[in-house]
C-alpha cells in the first residue's frame, strides 16, 4: 500500500498515542493495527463518528481507504490521533479542503498531556487528607 503513487502518509497524535495513517483513493474501507476499525473500537459509536469525521465534513466516506498502526495511550487518545491523521491526509490530497476541515478543528492537534505527579502528592494535584485533630 505504501509503494503506491497515489499515497499519502501523515502522523496524528494526541496524549501518549501516536498514529500513523495512509490514505488512498478506494472503496471506504479503513484498517487499524490489521483489523477493521469498527472492531478495533468495539462497535461504539462515539468512536466510530469520531474516526470518520474527517471524511464525513468533505463528503467522501466511501471514497478513500484508510490503513493505520497506532500505537501507545489509550483507546481514545488512539482514536483522536487517528482522526488528526486522516484530515492531515485529506489536506494533502486537496488543498481546498483545508478550509472546511479547519473550521471543524480537524487539523489541529491537542497538546493537553497528563501533569506530572509531584512529591507530597497523591497525584498531580490531590494533596494529603487534612485533619483538624
Amino acid at each position: 500500500m505504501v509503494a503506491e503513487a497515489n499515497v499519502k502518509y501523515a502522523t496524528g497524535r494526541r496524549k501518549e498515542a501516536v498514529a500513523r495513517v495512509w490514505v488512498r483513493p478506494g472503496t471506504g474501507r479503513i484498517i487499524i493495527n490489521g483489523r477493521d476499525f469498527r472492531e478495533y473500537v468495539n462497535n461504539r459509536p462515539l468512536w466510530i463518528k469520531s474516526i470518520l469525521q474527517p471524511l464525513e465534513v468533505i463528503g467522501m466516506v466511501d471514497k478513500f481507504d484508510v490503513k493505520a498502526k497506532v500505537r501507545g495511550g489509550g483507546i481514545t487518545g488512539q482514536v483522536d490521533a487517528i482522526k488528526l491523521g486522516i484530515a492531515r491526509c485529506l489536506e494533502q490530497f486537496n488543498p481546498e479542503w483545508r478550509k472546511p476541515l479547519k473550521k471543524q478543528g480537524l487539523l489541529t492537534r491537542d497538546p493537553r498531556m497528563v501533569e506530572r505527579k509531584h512529591y507530597y502528592k497523591h497525584k498531580a494535584r490531590r494533596g494529603k487528607q487534612w485533619s483538624k485533630r
